[in-house]
């Protein structure tokens, strides 16, 4: 990484144990109309461990703190952010940043609802190479995840040893026959890829049970 911006670490960050500008939550909060200022805080067991100043102006969020890197003098930065708006589908809009980062030479731009603290500026994942915790989760993980969250979202428990809840009153049947399937289909998926993941663990035989069925 050149420029705007600062080196792309050897390892590779998770989303969640970094600081982040959500820019529908600022859009929410009023935060992004022009003339508005104040300070983004980030807490933690509703302590807070870290502030940024902000203000609002036409088509953009300038920001203002400072960092101190590898226990260096803190140095004062101010980065101003481009907010570009997109028509949605059902009327309204919808903000996002414009990353200002700059990657061997040519600005990133990328259209983006979260800026992400690796380094002096706020950029986007892909600028400083980061992943959410759910990209390294094996194929089975997801899908078995994605059904737990549909059993919930039902009103019953996550996990296949519990029945899948009624249907919620006010539901359509078409869409609860629709949840029930993918339910089903996922925690499938999820057999099969876990089954297929320890194949070397299971003689032939089994392999015709388990896959064939």
């Amino acid at each position: 990484m050149g420029g705007y911006g600062s080196g792309r670490p050897a390892r590779r960050r998770r989303a969640e144990a970094c600081r982040s500008l959500d820019v529908n939550r600022m859009h929410r909060d009023g935060c992004l109309q022009p003339g508005r200022r104040g300070n983004w805080i980030w807490s933690q067991d509703g302590e807070e461990v870290a502030r940024i100043a902000y203000r609002a102006e036409q088509s953009q969020l300038v920001l203002d703190y400072r960092i101190s890197q590898h226990g260096g003098a803190w140095e004062p930065i101010t980065e101003s952010i481009r907010i570009i708006r997109a028509d949605c589908h059902f009327g309204g809009q919808r903000p996002y940043f414009l990353c200002p980062g700059v990657v061997s030479g040519r600005s990133c731009n990328c259209r983006v609802g979260k800026l992400f603290a690796g380094g002096r500026y706020f950029l986007c994942r892909h600028c400083y190479d980061v992943a959410y915790t759910s990209q390294s989760e094996a194929r089975y993980d997801r899908m078995l995840r994605r059904a737990n969250k549909l059993r919930v979202a039902l009103g019953g428990a996550p996990g296949t040893a519990n029945l899948i809840a009624f249907k919620p009153k006010g539901m359509w049947n078409r869409t609860y026959a629709q949840h029930c399937f993918e339910i089903e289909w996922c925690e499938c998926e999820a057999d099969r890829e876990f089954i297929w993941k320890y194949r070397h663990l299971l003689s032939d035989d089994d392999m015709r049970i388990y896959v064939d069925k």
